[in-house]
């Protein structure tokens, strides 16, 4: 899917440019779960693990501000971060190796996918570009 749609876009020309499909990564808070839209289409939606006692999930709109395919936490003891998509300074939109806490709430602050669908959302956010991104996280 990845492959195509980038072919697409660049075949169109539209891939990082001015007038770009906008890519929509909503995270619904209550309902652990990450809605994926491309220019109003959805591709999927996937559980997601956001934040545990004590811990907080920004809230609100967002524009990706860097991306890291093999971070690893510089505060949490080196703790993997694959497919890193940051978007509010230290809180980022990542894979886990905790696949098993998806739906729960296990996270520092930051928005934790399986690492297929991390890697996933990272091509899409490269593809169509970091400005034609937005990270929607609500209650």
């Amino acid at each position: 899917m990845i492959a195509r749609l980038r072919a697409a876009l660049l075949a169109a020309g539209r891939a990082g440019a001015a007038g770009a499909e906008e890519l929509v990564a909503k995270v619904d808070l209550s309902e652990r779960r990450m809605t994926v839209h491309l220019d109003g289409e959805t591709l999927a939606t996937w559980p997601v693990s956001t934040a545990r006692d004590g811990k907080v999930t920004p809230t609100g709109t967002f524009t990706p501000d860097a991306l890291s395919p093999d971070h690893r936490s510089s505060i949490h003891c080196g703790a993997p971060m694959p497919w890193s998509i940051f978007f509010h300074g230290d809180d980022a939109i990542h894979g886990t190796d905790q696949v098993e806490t998806l739906g729960d709430p296990a996270s520092a602050g930051c928005v934790r996918l399986a690492p297929a669908n991390a890697r996933r959302l990272f091509e899409l956010v490269r593809t169509v570009g970091k400005d034609a991104t937005r990270i929607v996280i609500r209650p």
